[in-house]
This record gives C-alpha cells, sequence and structure tokens, in this order.
C-alpha cells in the first residue's frame, strides 16, 4: 500500500486544499468559529488583551514526551500565561514540504487538538502552505495567541532586593530530551519532554499575591531568563547549586553530550520572582498544581553584583552564569 503524503496540490487553494482542510483539519479543531472558514476570526474578547507569535521548527518533530503541534500550542499558551493572561484562542499556521506523511500530520493535529483542550483554547483561524521537496525540513509551524490579562502589571521592573527567585520543577528535561533523541539514544532512556501548558501553574502563583514577574526558560534555559531580569538593572540574583532541580537522567544526558542543565531548554516550567513574605504561600500552591510538585527556592534578589547572576556552587566557590552564547541547543523548540 502505497504511503499518503502532501503534494504540491495541497498548497494550490483548490480541491486539494479543500479536502485537507475538511478532512484532516476541521475534524481535528471543530468549533464554531473555525468551521465559518473566513478569511480570519471573529472573537468576542473584552477587557486589556495578551498577544503572542511564535513558530517551530523543532527536530526531531517528533520526542518522548511530545511533538511539534503539543510544543506549539503549549509555547504559545505558555508566553500569555506569563503575561498573566488567560490565554483563549489561537491561531495555526503550517508549512509543509512535499513529500510529507499524511498519517504524520494526522497525528501532529490529534497532538494540537489534545493540547489546545488541556489548554482551553480554540483554534480560531488558520493557513496551510506547501514548499517544494527539500525546501521546508518537514514541517514548521506558526501559533499566534489571544488571551485576557487577569493579572496586570508582571515586570521584572517590580522586581526587588529580598526577592526569592522560585522554579516550578527540573530544568532541562525537554532540551536534552530532543538532543538524546536527535541522537537516537532517547529510546530506552527515562527521559521525556516537560512540554505541558503552564496556565495552571501561573494561575496558582499569580492567586497567592506578591509576583513580581514570570516567564518560562525555554531557549537558553534558566541561566538566561534571569540574565534577561537582571541586565541593566540595579539588582543581581543569586541561585544556590544544591537548591536547583534536576533530574538524574537530564543531567546524564548532559554529562554525556557536554551541556549544561542551567542553559538546556524547558517547555513546561516557570521561573517567578517573587516578594520574600510571599514565597512560602507560592511555593506550597505551585507544588499542590499538577506539573508543580517539584517547585523550589532557588535563589535570591540581591545588590552584591547589579547586572549579574551569581552562582554558588556546592564547594564553596562562586562565578557569574552569563548569557548563552551561540546556540547550544539548535532547532529544539
Amino acid at each position: 500500500m502505497t504511503e499518503e503524503i502532501i503534494t504540491l496540490d495541497y498548497g494550490s487553494g483548490g480541491g486539494k486544499t479543500a479536502e485537507l482542510i475538511e478532512e484532516l483539519f476541521l475534524p481535528a479543531f471543530h468549533n464554531d468559529t473555525l468551521n465559518r472558514l473566513g478569511d480570519g476570526a471573529v472573537v468576542n474578547l473584552s477587557g486589556a488583551l495578551a498577544f503572542s507569535t511564535d513558530s517551530f521548527v523543532v527536530s526531531p518533530l517528533f520526542f518522548p514526551g511530545g511533538d511539534i503541534g503539543k510544543l506549539a500550542v503549549c509555547g504559545t499558551v505558555n508566553d500569555l500565561a506569563m503575561c498573566g493572561a488567560e490565554p483563549k484562542v489561537l491561531s495555526l499556521s503550517l508549512l509543509i514540504e512535499e513529500g510529507f506523511p499524511v498519517e504524520q500530520l494526522r497525528r501532529v493535529a490529534a497532538s494540537i487538538a489534545a493540547a489546545a483542550e488541556e489548554a482551553g483554547v480554540e483554534i480560531v483561524t488558520g493557513d496551510t502552505k506547501v514548499v517544494e521537496r527539500g525546501k521546508g525540513d518537514g514541517l514548521y509551524v506558526n501559533t499566534s495567541g489571544i488571551g485576557t490579562v487577569i493579572y496586570p502589571g508582571l515586570s521584572p521592573d517590580k522586581i526587588t532586593p529580598g526577592d526569592a527567585v522560585i522554579l516550578s520543577g527540573t530544568m532541562g528535561d525537554h532540551g536534552a530530551t530532543v538532543m538524546m533523541a536527535r541522537e537516537g539514544l532517547a529510546e530506552n532512556s527515562p527521559l521525556r519532554s516537560d512540554c505541558r501548558p503552564l496556565h495552571r501553574l501561573a494561575k496558582a502563583a499569580l492567586d497567592c499575591g506578591g509576583v513580581r514577574v514570570l516567564r518560562d526558560p525555554t531557549r537558553g534555559g534558566v541561566a538566561t531568563t534571569l540574565n534577561e531580569f537582571t541586565q541593566n538593572r540595579p539588582f543581581s540574583m543569586e541561585l544556590e547549586e544544591e537548591a536547583l532541580p534536576v533530574a538524574p537522567a537530564v543531567q546524564a544526558a548532559c554529562d554525556l553530550l557536554g551541556l549544561d542543565a542551567l542553559y538546556c531548554a524547558n517547555e513546561g516550567k516557570l521561573l517567578a520572582v517573587v516578594a520574600k513574605e510571599r514565597s512560602s504561600a507560592v511555593l506550597e500552591a505551585l507544588r499542590h498544581t499538577p506539573g508543580g510538585e517539584d517547585s523550589a527556592l532557588i535563589g535570591q534578589v540581591t545588590q552584591r553584583a547589579p547586572g549579574k547572576v551569581l552562582y554558588h556552587t556546592a564547594l564553596g566557590g562562586c562565578r557569574v552564569l552569563a548569557r548563552l552564547a551561540g546556540a547550544q541547543l539548535p532547532r529544539i523548540c
């Protein structure tokens, strides 16, 4: 039996395009707004809105714990949640290479639908393009999202010396998993990407009060994200090595590949900078929310070295953590 593949006809705007939309995408993402198939979606949202967009080029497309479809939904949902918003609607655009297997596209569509349902969002508009064989690397995905802002005012400018730095779980799971999968070394490993929507964890933290800023440490990992907080600001952040949660399998993969978990991507963790007096409540709330069981207090905001992130080792040393230079983990999201 010949495997059904995507051909250039599927991107022509004609019968094959309609077939792809009506037989694959509409059943997967069924909702009244999308079913109208207009040039855009009309949605009824009020108040302050957050808007985010992201493109996904992960290799391999399927990896333990997720795939490019789940990653695309979670990536944009999480960006909205970090803005203090409740995610509402997404757009979805797919750039498909000629020859891509239709069955794999169905798997990705099913994954997108499942992730959107988990996150409580609808796919309300989208676009599909097909490019010539050899020019698309299989599949690229773009998602844009809109959410209503429930918790306004989150900003690194609100950070104050004495604040606590909290991480909602182990570092580097996604980056280490994708890299091991790329090398064919993840099949019999306990490694799994942490890819998940963060809206519930964000809400749990924000409901406690005292949160200055939230961020999901994706490319560049925890170290780079904290550097974004401190850059050109009158405070520093100090981390304790012994407080940083790293899964044994991730640490083993980093040792094998010559990586540092501090700089490995995460797709299901959040960083929260929290007023000291609310840090215990936030930590407790995160630990009682699915996905936040391993949340940890990893450091504090100080004035010791303004603009820097300091890392205290278990042996008593101290070094500066710089931003990631170059591409430690190419094509991991």
